[in-house]
């Protein structure tokens, strides 16, 4: 199976043509590619095919086999990736995902790509849209939450897939291993949820560590990074543009006028190969 690897700040993902390579069970196969001991090693397996309503699909499989709706990370990749292999010769392109359709846009300056900007769409606000167990239309916004005896206030949003924002005063002292997968797992979230613990710098800046749902600790979460600027604005905790500081390095968020999320990044690849099946 031939392949290419590529990371968005860190958050790695194994990219496979599946127009040209056949793949049996896909969630098996991202299991044994994204393990980093006997794999390639990777937080997820994409796969790329046709779509009737789009100019491609974009399946994407978190490295314990189960399929995510969005990655923001991955579509800057996908997209970078699509171009440089002259799978396509647009600079904005439509991938049809879980989550809806998703619009990357290659960015270049003096003939050189200098960003990915991905057009997220609507963060989605209410219980029924995330999904969060209660009344679904209610917003959750800094909403307590107890766990193993500390209380966290949670404000929960969906970018195609649900996250969970936690503001603390200092994120190096988060246990993220230890409280990311209980939250993750709570009873409160029927489809178990993205955990993104989040630092105020000022207005323009936030710094946050995610707990990905299906994936672990991640250098970086481009959902995550949007989920965060639209809970940092909706406690008034910064304006509509800022940078997002993760592990991995950082994205530029804005929430627009007309209510949708764009994120700025990079997009690298760094090898490929032939992954013996």
């Amino acid at each position: 199976m031939q392949f290419t690897k590529w990371h968005g700040l860190g958050n790695d993902f194994v990219i496979v043509n599946g127009m040209e390579e056949q793949i049996a069970d896909y969630q098996q196969q991202a299991i044994a590619v994204c393990d980093r001991n006997f794999g390639i090693g990777a937080d997820g397996l994409v796969m790329l095919l046709p779509s009737d309503i789009a100019d491609f699909k974009m399946r994407i499989f978190n490295s314990d086999g189960s399929e995510a709706d969005m990655c923001g990370n991955a579509t800057r990749c996908v997209a970078r990736y699509l171009y440089e292999n002259k799978l396509t010769a647009k600079t904005v392109i439509t991938l049809d995902t879980l989550a809806g359709i998703i619009t990357p846009e290659l960015i270049f300056k003096n003939g050189t790509l200098a960003t990915v900007k991905v057009d997220m769409g609507l963060p989605r606000l209410k219980r029924g849209e995330i999904p969060i167990s209660g009344n679904p239309e209610e917003q959750v916004i800094s909403m307590p939450l107890a766990i193993d005896g500390e209380t966290y206030h949670i404000t929960c949003v969906s970018m195609g897939n649900p996250h969970c924002l936690i503001f603390v005063n200092d994120i190096t002292k988060v246990d993220l291993a230890l409280i990311g997968p209980k939250i993750e797992t709570h009873t409160l979230f029927p489809k178990k949820t993205n955990v993104e613990f989040l630092q105020i710098i000022d207005r323009k800046t936030i710094r946050m560590r995610v707990w990905e749902r299906g994936a672990g600790i991640t250098k970086a979460c481009g959902t995550g990074a949007s989920a965060a600027l639209v809970a940092a604005v909706l406690n008034g905790c910064t304006d509509r543009q800022a940078t997002v500081k993760l592990d991995g390095g950082d994205l530029y968020l804005e929430w627009a006028a007309n209510n949708h999320i764009y994120k700025s990044g990079p997009a690298v690849e760094v090898f490929r190969g032939n992954y013996l099946l």
